[in-house]
């Protein structure tokens, strides 16, 4: 594991397209700065990293990241990231998105890039709702909370996506909220260095919209919750980490198993098939 660098953020940075748009109390900017500081601890080749986002406002960390990045259209990150995988290998695909991008008009492309086991990082960072497009009611909302689209409290089932992603094949799996900004940094460090799909759920306050209808319309509301109610569970079942209302999250790494990726698969494939062949 390389040791971390006391390089500033700023040289990792697009300072000419600074100020950034995120509001007051946001913490896309927090899981921006794990992300570029486990970059720095896994030792990766910054010429060799491709930074795929969404729509939404986690979509514009890949403008503000000195980086080689594609800024998506709605939901279709994960697939234009598996052709970058699949036409360069050599690549480190990351996907920074968010959870209406990833998990909504999206979702589909994240289940089946799960399953194939394509060796790409996800990093989803989950405000419970569409904060750029008004604050509607999104696939993570928990029962109950308010949103624009709800604002007598939703009464859909919301998803529970390290369950989501795990059984859908994933060989990486965990949860931080940017509260634990060491454990998240290390995670992605662990991430990127992982073969196979890795999904990382970050949760982020959203105090504009998600907070100011729930009662924590402060960001710093939000951190006092994730101090409060956060758990840590290394090893967790996936399945009993849902999350809801003003309950327990469920924080740690869940899933770290080993299996043969995409391109692992192809070769084997191939391999038999020209055997036949030759047979």
């Amino acid at each position: 594991m390389v040791t971390v660098t006391n390089k500033p953020i700023d040289s990792y940075l697009r300072v000419d397209r600074m100020p950034h748009i995120w509001c007051a109390g946001c913490g896309i900017g927090l899981a921006t700065s794990c992300f570029i500081r486990g970059i720095e601890r896994a030792g990766l080749d910054l010429d060799k990293i491709a930074l795929v986002s969404g729509i939404g406002c986690t979509g514009r960390v890949a403008g503000y990241v000195k980086l080689d990045s594609f800024h998506t259209t709605h939901g279709r990150a994960l697939p234009f990231a598996t052709g970058l995988k699949l036409g360069n290998p050599e690549l480190n695909v990351v996907v920074f998105s968010g959870d209406g991008d990833l998990a909504a008009i999206g979702g589909n492309h994240l289940i089946h890039s799960a399953r194939r086991n394509i060796d790409i990082t996800v990093i989803c960072i989950n405000n419970f709702n569409y904060g750029m497009t008004g604050g509607q009611m999104g696939p993570t909302t928990p029962l109950e909370a308010r949103s624009t689209t709800s604002p007598y409290g939703n009464f859909e089932q919301p998803f529970n996506l390290p369950y989501l992603v795990a059984a859908s094949g994933a060989t990486y799996v965990a949860r931080w909220t940017v509260l634990h900004l060491r454990q998240l940094e290390r995670s992605i460090a662990e991430a990127l260095a992982k073969p196979g799909f890795s999904f990382i759920e970050v949760l982020s306050p959203c105090p504009t919209v998600y907070g100011r209808m729930n009662k924590r319309a402060r960001g710093l509301d939000e951190m006092h919750y994730y101090q409060e109610k956060s758990v840590i569970r290394n090893g967790a079942d996936p399945k009993d980490t849902d999350i809801a209302l003003d309950g327990p999250i469920v924080v740690g790494k869940f899933v770290d198993i080993k299996r043969p990726t995409l391109w692992d698969y192809r070769r084997q494939v191939l391999d038999k098939a020209l055997q036949k062949k030759k047979a």
